[in-house]
């Protein structure tokens, strides 16, 4: 008899599934664990660039409120448990094994074709776990543009749209407004939502929206003290507190200055301008065009006009080229990398792409010992020390999957390659 797979094993197979728009198997699914979804109050996020760090925010405060918190997003860095954060902790892996066979028994009897796919899977998991831990609140980060995401079966009380920018073509349309047409189809009748400033094609469409289902509608500036402290870097992480907090708000709930200062100022969010060896290596997933820009403009805040040593690796659908002329402008020198997954696009039809030195590497590993010459075996070390910064100082960027590559890199961990 052939031993069945442990758990975390046979939800992570089901990332050879790709990707399948449709919110049937998600319902279907749902229902098979007992719609754990609708004892849920949710805040949802969508958008193109900054959800994640918007949906951080918003759990931060409200937990510092006292409330029971659920947080949802994607993709992990190292760990699938990150996807699923308890007030404000991974999920446990006993709960974790037990929630996942939950999803097991509760598809048994399903035809290979009719399968969730690893999103619905993971997102039906961690309504679950969310119920059955009884939170107070749950904020949902959106996969996979809004309208048919699998987070689009749980019920809210307040939304969000964070800037929208042109990615995901090939799924949410080729245009500005097709793409916020898309996001926007989180919106419900009379649930208030709160939007980011948005170019005038993305903003039109979202008014429209919320305009016919008689949404409650508001766009955010950035309306924050200049005084507030915040536990993540660059100026554009302040839209994305008052955002946060906006919505917040929008949802009902009232914390107080203190509540929210100490919740944007101990928020943590890796991946994004993340520093580690005592500032010499940066860490941020710069995963589209948008982000890479906010990236350039966060770098020249800190750094000023220093350049960097950029240490590049892309997903193939993300226009790797377009991306790296966008950091070269902040870099001395680039190398260049593939990702531990089968859309990794191949470094050496990069070279061209830079008129900068340029070097390619196998692997990450390589990269960073040769660019971390001087003691390369630290890396590895999940104790790292406050070391003087190398010159110039090393940006990691291009990818999500790259930056958690870099994080398993220090932990010690090893990642499996990653699809989703």
């Amino acid at each position: 008899m052939t031993p069945k797979k442990p758990p975390l094993d046979w939800l992570t197979a089901a990332q050879g599934r790709g990707i399948q728009p449709g919110l049937e198997r998600m319902r279907r699914l749902l229902t098979g664990l007992g719609n754990p979804e609708k004892s849920l109050r949710c805040l949802h996020v969508a958008g193109t660039n900054g959800k994640g760090s918007v949906c951080a925010f918003a759990e931060s405060i409200l937990r510092v409120t006292g409330l029971h918190t659920g947080l949802y997003t994607s993709p992990h860095l190292v760990s699938f448990s990150e996807r699923i954060r308890i007030d404000g902790l991974p999920v446990e892996e006993d709960k974790l094994d037990e929630g996942i066979r939950r999803l097991q028994r509760s598809t048994e009897g399903w035809g290979e074709s009719e399968m969730p796919t690893f999103f619905e899977l993971a997102t039906a998991l961690a309504f679950d776990l969310f119920a059955r831990a009884g939170c107070e609140v749950v904020v949902l980060e959106t996969g996979l543009g809004g309208r048919l995401d699998a987070t689009n079966t749980a019920p809210k009380i307040a939304c969000a749209i964070t800037p929208i920018a042109l990615d995901h073509t090939e799924w949410l349309g080729e245009t500005l407004s097709a793409i916020a047409g898309e996001k926007a189809g989180i919106l419900r009748p009379g649930v208030p939502v709160v939007i980011a400033p948005q170019g005038g094609e993305a903003s039109e469409a979202l008014a429209a929206a919320a305009r016919k289902i008689e949404a409650p509608h508001a766009v955010i500036a950035n309306t924050l003290p200049g005084d507030f402290q915040l536990g993540l870097r660059g100026s554009h992480q302040r839209d994305n507190a008052a955002l946060a907090l906006a919505l917040i708000r929008a949802g009902g709930f009232d914390p107080s200055e203190e509540h929210i200062r100490e919740g944007l100022k101990t928020v943590c969010w890796p991946g994004r301008f993340q520093s580690l060896r005592g500032g010499s290596l940066i860490l941020d997933g710069a995963h589209n065009l948008h982000a890479a820009r906010q990236l350039v403009e966060t770098w020249r805040e800190e750094f000023g006009s220093q350049r960097c040593l950029l240490l590049f690796g892309s997903l193939k659908d993300k226009r790797p080229g377009e991306i790296l002329r966008v950091l070269e402008s902040i870099a001395s020198e680039v190398f260049l990398v593939p990702i531990s997954s089968p859309r990794s696009f191949d470094p050496m039809e990069l070279v061209g792409a830079t008129a900068l030195p340029c070097r390619t590497f196998k692997t990450l590993k390589t990269a960073l010992r040769v660019a971390f010459s001087s003691d390369s075996e630290a890396l590895l070390d999940s104790s790292l020390k406050e070391t003087p910064s190398p010159q110039p100082p090393v940006l990691l960027a291009g990818s999500l999957f790259l930056v958690g590559e870099a994080l398993a890199l220090q932990s010690g961990e090893e990642m499996l390659p990653r699809t989703q």
